[in-house]
């Protein structure tokens, strides 16, 4: 009993390889295709489960000690070199673009803390802007595997029974010898589209909801970060 369980997967794998061999080119290059993609997809589904996982902790770190500051306008140049940080990107452009507008106003010989307020706003949100194309980065990419590998399936799906059509005729025979190889090829290109697009899918929404939280919790961020400035500027 235990052998047989064990049996099973390694005579799938082996039936799957002589389907494969018995698959026209262009099948087999589909597939290949497919293998590739999933590897990728793979690949990008972990890297950005972690990367937005780090930087969730990084900014929750780096807003943990900003709140413990009694000051942010007179922080050290130190707080605004962690550009890394997303959180920290937001605070270093606002505090640097509400002293750049100081200093213009100084020279002017004006009391402009209304526009300096403006201009730290402003800074927020370009931030916000940047920092959500990095949290999307490879989003798009993946959400054409996920829509695209069912397709390139499908192609093969129907080139597959298209050869297999074309061998009847060839042969003037419709026993299972001739149509064989171009229906399997055909199942193998729908199975392997599948492979890729249905994980992809769980993956993809997976990170969606994950990058509109920390989107969320950027504009709060961000909120907080303008109400904080303003109340030191009175």
């Amino acid at each position: 009993m235990v052998a047989s369980l064990f049996a099973a997967p390694v005579l799938a794998s082996a039936n799957l390889l002589e389907i494969f061999e018995r698959c026209g080119l262009v099948d087999k290059i589909i597939v290949l295709g497919l293998a590739v993609f999933s590897l990728i997809a793979w690949t990008v589904m972990f890297g950005k489960y972690y990367e937005l996982k780090r930087l969730r902790l990084l900014n929750h770190s780096f807003d943990a000690h900003l709140r413990d500051q009694r000051t942010l306008l007179d922080l050290p140049e130190s707080f605004r070199n962690k550009r890394a940080i997303p959180y920290a990107d937001l605070f270093s452009d606002a505090v640097e673009a509400y002293w750049r507008a100081a200093a213009i106003g100084k020279e002017q010989g004006k009391d402009n803390s209304r526009a300096c307020l403006e201009h730290a706003e402003n800074a927020i949100q370009r931030a916000i802007a940047r920092q959500t194309l990095r949290y999307e980065s490879s989003m798009i990419f993946l959400a054409s595997i996920v829509s695209g590998a069912p397709f390139i399936g499908l192609l093969g799906t129907v080139w597959g029974v298209m050869e297999a059509f074309s061998s009847v005729a060839t042969q003037q025979s419709a026993g299972i010898q001739a149509l064989a190889p171009g229906v399997s090829g055909a199942m193998l290109a729908t199975i392997a589209g599948l492979v890729v697009a249905i994980p992809s899918v769980f993956g993809y929404n997976l990170l969606l909801g994950n990058n509109r939280e920390m989107i969320t919790e950027l504009e709060n961020y961000a909120s907080s970060l303008a109400d904080r400035l303003e109340l030191e500027s009175k």
